[in-house]
C-alpha cells in the first residue's frame, strides 16, 4: 500500500534525541446518491458515452474522476434499505434479512400475492439493542469508527430503522451528529417555502424532512440545505481535532421529482421534457452539493488527508429514462438495478484518473472503511462478515476477487417478484421463486442480459444454482411458500428446470 501524504499531529515525545510523531487518521467523507442510475451523468461508467452521459451535467463527478479511480462494476442492492442495511453493517442482504423498504413498525409494503405468502424478513430494519422485534441486531460502522476516536457525522437521508424503534435515528446507531435523519426514504418536499413536508401535497406527513426548521419558509432546495448543514459539521470538526466521517446521504434523487431551479430551465430549452428537465436538474444539484464538499475539503486545508467515496444505493426508478446499455431498473435483479456510479478519492493511494473494472459489492464498504481508518480487527454482532475490503483496489492491485461469489436476495412481491441472483466472475443467474425459473447471462458478453443461455449451457446453471441454494440456506434467508399447499417454494438448486433435458 502506497503512503498517503498525510496532516500530523504534534510531536509526541522523543526517541534517541528524535523528534515522534503520530500520523493522523484520514478524514472519510462518504457521499451517497439515492436512486442514481448508472448513467445518469456526464461520466461514462462504460466503455464509451451513452444519451445520458450526453444529457446530464456534472462537472464535479468529472473533477472527482480526475483525481482518483472510477469503478465500472459496483454493485448496491436493488434498493435503498438493503443497501444502507449492509453498508451499515458489512452483512449481505440474506443475511441481516433487511430484504425491504422500512418506514412503519411491524408494516411491510409488499402487495398481496394471490399465489405466495410471503417470508417473514426485518421488517423494523438495524437495532443497536438486541431484542427488538423484527431487527437485526448489530454494531454499525459509525460505531467502530466513533470507538477509534472519529467524530461521525449523519447529514440527510438515513432509513435504517421503522418509526419507533430505536434504528430510525442515526444518534442511537453511533453518530455524534445528525441532521435530517429518521425513518422514512423519501422527503415530503425537496422546497424550503413548503418546510420539506408533504403536507401541500396533502400527502402523510411521516415524510416530513426533520430537523431543518431555519430553513422552513425559505426559497432554497433541500440538497443546498443539508450541503450547507455537511460543511458547517466538516468546520466543526477540524476544529476539534478528531478526524471525522462524514455519511453525507442525499435524499436526491429520489422521488418526489421536483426541479431545482437553478438547472432546470437550461435542460428544458434543450428540448427535454418537463420531467426530464426537472429529473437532470436534480442531478446537477446533487452534484453541485459534491462541487461545494470538495471545495470546503480544500479550504480546511484538509484535501492531503481526506479520502472522498461517491456511490450510489440502486439503480434509477421504472419512471426514468432507461439506463441503457443495461436492463431492468430499481428494485429489478437485472444490471440496471444493483449496478452503480462509483468513485474513490484517496490522496496518495488512488492514481489519478484511473479507473477499475473488478466487481464489488455494498457490504464490501464496511470493512474496506475500517481499513481506512485503521482499524484492522472487529467482529459483528449479527454475525460473519460478508464484505472484502477493496482498499488493494485502491492501491492499483487486480484480480483480488476472481472466482469470489455476489448474491442479492429479495423474497418479495413489491414492484417485482421474489428472487435471488448470484454472480460469480462472468457469469450471472437470476432465480424467480414463484415459477422456479432460472435465468443465466454472460455479462462482459451481453451487458443487457438480452441472451439467456441457462438451457444453452446447463453445466453452468446448475453450478451457480448449486452455490445459491447453499448460501441461502446458510444464511438462513427466507423463501416464499404456495398458498394452495403450504409448501415452500424450491431453492434455486431444486428447480425442475434442472433436470430437464
Amino acid at each position: 500500500m502506497k503512503t498517503p501524504i498525510l496532516l500530523l499531529f504534534p510531536v509526541l515525545g522523543t526517541l534517541s534525541g528524535v523528534a515522534q510523531v503520530k500520523p493522523a487518521k484520514p478524514n472519510i467523507i462518504f457521499f451517497l446518491v439515492d436512486d442514481m442510475g448508472w448513467q445518469e451523468t456526464s461520466v461514462p461508467f462504460w466503455e464509451k458515452k451513452t444519451k445520458l452521459n450526453e444529457r446530464y451535467h456534472t462537472p464535479n463527478m468529472e473533477l472527482l474522476t480526475s483525481q482518483g479511480v472510477k469503478f465500472t462494476q459496483a454493485y448496491a442492492c436493488p434498493l435503498c434499505s438493503p443497501t444502507r442495511a449492509s453498508l451499515m453493517t458489512g452483512l449481505n442482504s440474506a443475511h441481516h434479512h433487511v430484504t425491504n423498504w422500512t418506514l412503519r413498525k411491524n408494516s411491510s409494503p409488499d402487495l398481496p400475492h394471490k399465489e405466495l405468502d410471503l417470508p417473514k424478513w426485518s421488517i423494523n430494519g438495524l437495532s443497536p439493542v438486541a431484542g427488538v422485534d423484527g431487527t437485526c441486531y448489530v454494531k454499525t460502522l459509525p460505531m467502530f469508527l466513533k470507538e477509534a476516536g472519529y467524530t461521525t457525522i449523519h447529514i440527510g437521508k438515513a432509513h435504517w430503522g421503522a418509526k419507533g424503534t430505536p434504528g430510525e435515528e442515526p444518534l442511537n446507531l453511533g453518530f455524534d451528529v445528525n441532521i435530517a435523519g429518521h425513518a422514512a426514504g423519501g422527503p415530503g418536499s425537496y422546497y424550503g417555502k413548503y418546510n420539506f413536508s408533504a403536507e401541500w401535497r396533502h400527502e402523510d406527513r411521516i415524510w416530513d424532512v426533520p430537523g431543518l426548521e431555519k430553513y422552513h419558509g425559505q426559497d432554497i432546495n433541500l440538497t443546498e440545505a443539508l450541503t450547507i448543514e455537511a460543511k458547517d459539521q466538516m468546520g466543526k470538526a477540524v476544529q476539534k481535532g478528531n478526524p471525522f466521517y462524514l455519511y453525507m446521504a442525499h435524499y436526491a434523487i429520489h422521488a418526489p421529482w421536483e426541479k431545482d431551479e437553478r438547472f432546470y430551465q437550461k435542460y428544458k430549452d434543450s428540448g427535454l421534457t418537463d420531467f426530464e428537465a426537472t429529473y437532470a436538474s436534480m442531478i446537477e444539484s446533487m452534484d453541485k452539493s459534491l462541487g461545494d464538499i470538495l471545495t470546503r475539503v480544500k479550504e480546511l486545508g484538509i484535501e492531503k488527508n481526506t479520502i472522498i467515496i461517491f456511490m450510489s444505493d440502486n439503480g434509477s426508478p421504472s419512471q426514468c429514462p432507461q439506463n441503457l446499455p443495461l436492463r431492468g431498473c430499481k428494485i429489478s435483479p437485472y444490471e440496471g438495478g444493483i449496478r452503480d456510479p462509483m468513485i474513490v478519492k484517496w490522496p496518495g493511494v488512488t492514481k489519478d484518473g484511473s479507473v477499475c473494472k473488478e466487481s464489488l459489492i455494498i457490504e464490501d464498504f464496511f470493512p474496506s472503511i475500517l481499513e481506512m481508518a485503521g482499524i484492522k480487527k472487529c467482529k459483528q454482532i449479527g454475525g460473519k462478515i460478508d464484505g472484502k475490503s477493496f482498499v488493494s483496489l485502491l492501491e492499483g492491485k487486480r484480480g483480488i476477487f476472481k472466482n469470489r461469489q455476489f448474491f442479492w436476495h429479495f423474497p418479495h412481491n413489491y414492484g417485482f417478484e421474489p428472487y435471488s441472483v448470484i454472480r460469480q466472475n462472468d457469469w450471472k443467474l437470476i432465480y424467480w421463486y414463484k415459477e422456479s425459473k432460472l435465468e443465466l447471462y454472460n455479462i462482459p458478453n451481453d451487458i443487457s442480459e438480452a441472451n439467456d443461455l441457462a438451457k444453452a449451457n446447463p453445466a453452468m446453471t446448475k453450478n451457480l444454482a448449486v452455490k445459491l441454494g447453499k448460501y441461502l440456506r446458510k444464511a438462513n434467508a427466507g423463501r416464499p411458500t404456495f398458498k394452495v399447499s403450504g409448501k415452500p417454494c424450491f431453492w434455486p438448486d431444486q428447480s425442475p428446470q434442472l433436470s430437464k433435458p
